[in-house]
C-alpha cells in the first residue's frame, strides 16, 4: 500500500476540523492545537497564537502522559490534540498515530496552516502568543 492510499484511510478514521471549527474548539478545555511544523516554516509563514509547537518528531514522546518526556499539558489520556502541519497532510498520519497510543480524542486541521491562512484566522510572528514545549524527549 502506497502513501496516498494510506493517507486516504487513516484520514477515514479521522474527525477532522476546518480552520473555523479548530479556531472555536481551541477555547475549550482539554484541547490543544499542536504545530508540528519546522521552525523555518513557522519563521516563513508566522504561527497560531497558543498553538504548542512540538516538531514532528518528537510528538508522541512529548504527547503520551505516562512518557517521561511529556509536556505539562499531557495529563491524561482524555485530551483533544489537534495536529497542525503546513498543508495538512503529515498531520494526518501524525494524528492517527497519537490515536494508535491511546490519545484517542487526537485529530487534525483539513488543509493545515495554508488553510487557517486563507481562512483570515489569527497568525502571530514567530515566538509571539504560543506555548513552547516544556520537556527535551528522550526518544
Amino acid at each position: 500500500m502506497g502513501i496516498e492510499e494510506t493517507l486516504s484511510q487513516v484520514r477515514s478514521r479521522l474527525p477532522r476540523l476546518n480552520p473555523a471549527e479548530v479556531y472555536a474548539a481551541s477555547k475549550d478545555e482539554d484541547t490543544y492545537l499542536v504545530d508540528t511544523r519546522p521552525e523555518f516554516q513557522r519563521r516563513e509563514a508566522g504561527e497560531i497564537a497558543g498553538a504548542i509547537v512540538i516538531e514532528r518528531n518528537h510528538l508522541e514522546w512529548r504527547l503520551d502522559p505516562s512518557s517521561d518526556a511529556r509536556i505539562p499539558e499531557a495529563a491524561h489520556t482524555g485530551i483533544r490534540w489537534i495536529v497542525l502541519c503546513e498543508g495538512g497532510y503529515s498531520s494526518s498520519l501524525a494524528a492517527d498515530s497519537l490515536r494508535q497510543i491511546g490519545l484517542h480524542r487526537s485529530t487534525d486541521i483539513v488543509g493545515g496552516f495554508n488553510a487557517w491562512r486563507a481562512a483570515g484566522l489569527p497568525i502571530v510572528r514567530p515566538g509571539e502568543g504560543r506555548t513552547p514545549p516544556s520537556a527535551t524527549p528522550t526518544g
